[in-house]
């Protein structure tokens, strides 16, 4: 193997080192991180995409596509906890696979996660945007519609050009999650918590009421568009299709193990973190969606307030305002979540060398990386204040899963080589369960539109571009 190919695969034993000075602070529990995982994971995908998916693409059997989903997410979910567990460091795919593979795959998973979690926050922010506006005006202070959308705005039924000046509320937000970030992590966490009782209280109320309003006929047909099937137009349907489409309701339950250089006990707490974040929303979504297409037809259900739609249609008019509650203080949780991880693994990425050492500084007061929760909270809020990011959003499922099938191999790789390593949390049954990780991530990739997955190699190769323009000859390793 030539001396050039040893530098691109060269690997780390030690994922995330600490500098000299102050590091992370160890003040989250398995609780904490459980809350973490939950405020990431419940936002946009229980409120929105269950309607959406069970209209256009599924029906009634929506249920089986989040336990689809839900599958495929179990097996990254096994492999982020033995990693996590035995690898160690705040970078998460992207550390793993600096051990797995080498640097050059370490680094491009990096590129990876930081389009993943930067554009989800934004898009966030975003849809956050439109509920406090509606919120505001049902109390007569809504904002001039100016403030609402930035000056690349699209009209959504004509596809016209409908510029506005800024997205004022989504920039707004990022600035104030940017402030709390920076405080500290442990204060975060308690905000998080906060947030999270709120939206479980509002998914509570409406399975409370749901029960009574069962219509038992709205789930025959319950498979009306069978596992796969496509239209005349090419598009593809049914249970499988749905199941790519609802699976951004699942992001965020890997942003726990970015938590572990913040975690007390590592090693116990961050499986836990994970794995039970990821079983009880995955019963939530079974049982909300259930309910959702056995209260109306599903036919009714593509619409932006799916579940205040249900609550309308059976008579139950005061809950809409409950659950607007609920998505607002859900989709808070989610963007500060989404931003905390992006920070982490822009920090680990830098310690390793293959970006600016200026954002490897931990503030010795609050013990966070102040200097990157800042320059990444800047360059947020500006795209969340100005830029659309309807085409963008689309990238952050097939960024997600391209990260999870890594992670599956790359539990498969360390295993291989260094069968040695102290493994706390293992995966069972051998090597089938990261196998069928790697089968039903990437069939899930291959349900996504063309536009998408062409997309994301144009961001890869521009992440080929920096690394060899600097990560190459900067890293720690190459300096080592």
């Amino acid at each position: 193997m030539s001396k050039f190919v040893q530098r691109l695969f060269r690997k780390k034993d030690v994922v995330c080192d600490v500098e000299d000075g102050p590091g992370l602070k160890r003040v989250l529990g398995a609780f904490d991180l459980t809350l973490l995982g939950i405020g990431c994971i419940i936002g946009t995908g229980i409120f929105v995409l269950t309607g959406v998916a069970a209209a256009t693409q599924v029906g009634p059997a929506v249920v089986l596509s989040f336990i689809v989903s839900g599958t495929a997410c179990a097996f990254a979910a096994l492999a982020y906890s033995e990693l996590a567990a035995s690898v160690g460091g705040c970078g998460s795919a992207y550390g793993y696979s600096y051990a797995a593979f080498g640097e050059l795959i370490a680094w491009i998973i990096g590129w990876d996660l930081i389009l993943e979690y930067g554009v989800a926050t934004a898009a966030v922010a975003n849809g956050w945007s439109g509920y406090f506006n509606n919120a505001l005006a049902a109390i007569n202070l809504e904002l001039p519609v100016k403030l609402t959308k930035g000056p690349f705005a699209m009209d959504s039924v004509t596809g016209l050009p409908d510029p506005g000046i800024m997205n004022l509320p989504a920039f707004c937000i990022i600035l104030i999650l940017m402030v709390l970030l920076c405080v500290g992590v442990k204060e975060s966490a308690r905000l998080n918590t906060a947030m999270v009782f709120v939206k479980l209280s509002t998914i509570a109320v409406f399975i409370a009421v749901g029960v009574f309003h069962v219509h038992p006929e709205n789930w025959t047909p319950f498979m009306p568009f069978g596992w796969f099937d496509t239209t005349p137009d090419g598009k593809t349907i049914g249970v499988l299709a749905g199941a790519s489409l609802v699976f951004f309701a699942y992001v965020g339950f890997d942003a726990v193990s970015t938590a572990v250089e913040e975690a007390k006990n590592p090693q116990k707490d961050i499986p836990i973190g994970i794995l039970a974040s990821l079983i009880f929303c995955t019963v939530i979504y079974i049982v909300v969606s259930g309910l959702l297409t056995a209260m109306v037809p599903y036919t009714s259900l593509n619409v932006s307030f799916p579940v205040a739609h249900a609550l309308t249609e059976v008579g139950v008019t005061w809950a809409s305002a409950l659950v607007a509650t609920g998505v607002i203080a859900g989709l808070m949780t989610v963007m500060l979540v989404l931003y905390y991880a992006l920070t982490r693994i822009i920090l680990a990425i830098s310690r390793d060398g293959l970006i600016s050492p200026f954002f490897a500084r931990i503030h010795p007061k609050t013990h966070t990386p102040v200097r990157t929760t800042v320059m990444c909270g800047l360059v947020i809020a500006f795209t969340a204040g100005f830029v659309p990011l309807g085409m963008l959003a689309e990238l952050v499922n097939i960024g997600t899963l391209a990260a999870f099938v890594l992670v599956c191999i790359g539990v498969i790789v360390l295993r291989i080589q260094r069968p040695e390593m102290k493994r706390p949390f293992k995966m069972p049954f051998g090597f089938v369960l990261p196998v069928l990780g790697v089968l039903s991530c990437g069939a899930l990739i291959a349900f996504l539109p063309l536009i998408t997955q062409l997309r994301f190699l144009v961001w890869l190769a521009v992440g080929f571009v920096l690394y060899f323009a600097y990560s190459i000859r900067h890293s720690k390793l190459a300096k080592s």
